[in-house]
Order: C-alpha cells, then structure tokens, then sequence
C-alpha cells in the first residue's frame, strides 16, 4: 500500500492564471521517491498463467500559441474550434473526444467482464489547454478511471516532458524543470497518491538523446524524480556492441555514460517500430504477441511484451476504427483463457513488478545505449574518458561519416528536429540561459517561501518551456516558426 508523507494538503491547478508547475518541488520529490509496488497489491493477473504480454500507450498532445484575444496564450485545440474552416479544424469535435473516450472505454469493458489495459501520456500543455477552455467534463472523465479504486488498476499514467518538448535539443538545464513541472500540474489535477503511482516515462516524439553528456543528464533527472523505467523505440538504442536488439520483447538495462566517464542506468520497455498511430489503433501488438513464447530472463522464464505507443488522435484509422478495435481485442481475450491467462494486457509497472517479483532484477535484463555510442565508446579508452577526448571524437565520426550525428533518434528519423531551425533553436537557448542567469542564483537564498513559489519565477518558467514545445519545429517555417519568435520575444522583453 502507497504511503503519502502526512504533511501534505492538496494543491492549486491554476495559480494567478498559470499552469502549476513550480513551487512544491520538496513534496513533490517526497512522494516519487519510493519503490514501493504499485500495481503488485492489485493485479489480478498471475504470471505463471500468462504466455505473452502486450502494452499499449495512447499520446496526447496540443501546443500551447499565442493566438487567443489579443495574443493570450490558449491552446490550439481552441484555435481549431474558434477557426473550423482553417486546415484540418474541423477535427477538433473528434480530437476532443479522443481526450476524453478512455474515461468511457474503461468503466465499459470492465463491467463487461473484460480485463483491459491502457497507458496515457498527455502533455502539459494539453492537460491546462482543455482546463483553459473549461473542458471540465474531458478532464472529469479522466478522473474517474485515475482516482475511482474500481478502474484505476487497469491504467497507468506516464510522465513526460511538461512543454511536449523534445530531449535531445532541450537545453540541459530545463530537462528536469519539464519532468518536475509534469509531475507539479498532475499532482494538483489528480491527487498525490495518483502521483505516487506514476513510474514510467513517456519521451515527446520517442527522441532519446544519443549524445552522452544529454543522454547522462537526461537519466539521471529521470531517476531523482523517482521513475523506474522509460519507453524508447527500437531504431533508437543498440547493442553495447553497435548491433540492432536482439531482444526487443524483452525489458532492457538503457546505460548512461557520460564524457567524465560517470555512469547511470534505468529500465527501458522497447516500443517496436512501425506505423505507430495504425499499430495500436488496429491492436496490433496484441496480435503480434500471440506470435510469442515465454523466455529466459535470468534465473526466471518470462512471458515476453510487445510495447507500443501511438497518437491517442491522429488520423482517420486512430478516430475511427480504434474504439472497435480496442473492444474486440478484449473481448477476444476474455473467449480465449477469461482475459488473465495466455496473452493478455499489462501496464508496463505492472509487468515489471510482477516478473521482478518472479526472481528477476535489473542487472538481468539484456543492456542497450543510443545508437551511434559504440562509435565513440570504440575510440574513447574508459581510462580516457573526459570531455575534450569525447567531443574531439563526435567531430571526428562528423567529419568521416555525413550520416553520423549527436541529435538524438524518434519515431520521426525522416525528420530533423534541428537542421534548419536555427530561427528557433537558438532563440530559444538565448531565453533558457537568461532564465536561468536570473533565477538560479536566487534559487540557493533561505527565504522564507521557495523562489519558485512566486508569480514572476511560475511565469517566465512558463515561457521557458513553452518555447521549448517540439511543434515550433515540427511543421516547418511560417506560422509555427513565428509563434515560437513571439514567445521568445515576449518572454526575454519580461527578462
């Protein structure tokens, strides 16, 4: 059973018409530091029944532009509503249902008699959007499979980066204000104990930095704000030996190597590639599991799992043929051994908790790094690891090889998250390091209440990491690219 620090009341959404996302970094830090299980007391499914395992994860994202009245900042699902004649507005009616239909799905398939699993990851931006817009009912709906002990054992929430921002080009130092300002502003919209159950973490855009000095930080930040495990796509990582997994329905050991030579690790679940939004909208992992058989893993034989995320929204396939899909995959599984034994659906806690509670440990788990490292661990002696001997060595695979880079791997490697934006990047490295010259002096004076309790910090935090949303550099220049320079503007004219 999840046990709360005492001293805790319960905090404010919105504070002076911001987003909470600073300010209780302390509590929040108390309550997601902690390795008690979490779905181990509730699960109702044994894992010597189970042949293989599915996971499947829904993204939900909508940036944050400064289009409303006069400029205000709303989100763009409301811009889609107010402007229904504009691109693909019209989709904003189905959208805002998507936002809210797992709050019906659920409570559906489990008074059926189903055994259904779901992973969720909304990003920050979305999360106050639809409270801007007074979408109290999507988020109402949500609550209920989040808070209601008859429906939350069947979902898991995972962490992401507040600003829907992606890793790799973020500036080092905002990496941990996104994770913490996430963990902030769903704390407040749905409790501390809902918080405490959140363990695993969801990357924007499936971008995991490959570079060592981003990935080391990256990890580390994952780990002091107590996640146990992290979901990476496939053509992401490699073998410690440069080579493609071998093992990608099994849980991998991510190692983190900094250019000191410093090392750090977490849990990986491996989402297998594909066309990702068309994979989980047609249950396509569960499908593919049935293909599998239990493997060794350490000392224990475990049921393999084939992870999958994609958008919870997008495309025709995700908005109409999901909601069928999804319901017959259960129902299926309930004809074919009642829904918890043969293949069935897990969380990913879930499955980790229940093999690890069958005699399996971390250390066990086949190891992976982000591709292109063993190129530079290749030309970097352990007794040689130091900045300039590893920077010196990214320049020279730069220069030898045109497709080498340190930008980082997504689902997305058809496009640069970086190559021709540099009218956003370094604006936006420009706002990250004023914010960060003003506050973090600040930060370390004894006052009597916390900097980042105060209006003027929450505010040009909001702007930080607003800057840093991956759309701006998503959809190309125009439109995009010049909201991103009005937030900048706006937020260095406050600096």
């Amino acid at each position: 059973m999840l046990t709360l620090p005492t001293n805790l009341s319960s905090l404010p959404e919105i504070i002076d018409g911001l987003p909470n996302i600073s300010g209780w970094e302390t509590e929040i830090l108390s309550v997601v530091n902690h390795d008690t299980p979490v779905f181990l007391p509730t699960t109702n499914i044994k894992l010597d029944d189970v042949n293989a395992v599915f996971a499947i994860a829904l993204h939900m994202h909508q940036p944050t532009i400064p289009a409303g009245y006069g400029g205000t900042f709303i989100s763009n699902l409301q811009y889609m509503f107010e402007h229904p004649n504009e691109g693909d507005n019209h989709n904003a009616g189905p959208f805002a249902y998507c936002y809210s239909r797992m709050g019906d799905f659920i409570p559906e398939l489990v008074n059926q008699g189903c055994n259904p699993r779901v992973m969720l990851d909304y990003s920050g931006n979305l999360l106050w959007g639809l409270r801007q817009m007074g979408r109290s009912d999507i988020i109402d709906n949500l609550k209920r499979i989040t808070c209601d002990p008859t429906y939350q054992p069947y979902v898991e929430w995972l962490g992401t980066m507040w600003g829907h921002a992606v890793v790799p080009s973020t500036p080092i130092a905002d990496i941990k204000l996104h994770i913490i300002a996430w963990q902030h502003h769903f704390a407040a919209i749905f409790g501390w104990e809902a918080l405490a159950r959140v363990k695993g973490f969801s990357p924007p855009e499936m971008h995991l930095p490959n570079h060592p000095d981003v990935l080391f930080e990256f990890v580390k930040a994952l780990k002091e704000c107590g996640y146990r495990w992290l979901l990476v796509q496939e053509h992401s990582v490699e073998t410690i030996n440069g080579e493609s997994l071998n093992y990608k329905h099994l849980p991998h050991r991510l190692i983190a190597r900094n250019s000191q030579g410093e090392i750090i690790s977490i849990t990986a679940l491996i989402k297998t590639q594909g066309s990702d939004t068309k994979l989980v909208a047609q249950m396509q992992p569960y499908y593919e599991a049935k293909t599998l058989s239990k493997q060794q893993l350490g000392s224990a034989l475990v049921p393999p799992i084939v992870s999958q995320i994609g958008d919870g929204e997008n495309g025709g396939v995700m908005m109409n043929e999901f909601p069928s899909a999804f319901k017959q995959a259960w129902w299926d599984m309930v004809n074919h051994g009642g829904g918890k034994s043969g293949v069935v659906g897990m969380c990913g806690t879930e499955y980790l908790e229940l093999i690890e509670a069958a005699g399996c440990k971390p250390e066990d788990y086949p190891t992976c790094q982000p591709v292109g490292q063993h190129q530079i661990w290749q030309r970097v002696s352990p007794e040689n690891t130091q900045p300039e001997a590893v920077e010196n060595t990214i320049q020279e695979l730069k220069e030898n090889n045109p497709n080498f880079h340190m930008d980082g791997g997504s689902w997305t490697n058809h496009i640069s998250w970086v190559k021709g934006y540099e009218n956003v990047l370094s604006p936006m490295y420009e706002l990250s390091s004023l914010f960060h010259q003003k506050f973090d002096k600040l930060q370390q004076t004894n006052s009597a209440e916390p900097i980042t309790r105060q209006f003027e910090y929450r505010n040009l935090l909001l702007y930080n990491l607003l800057l840093e949303t991956s759309c701006f550099r998503y959809w190309g220049q125009g439109a995009w690219t010049d909201y991103a320079r009005e937030i900048y503007q706006r937020g260095k004219s406050l600096l």
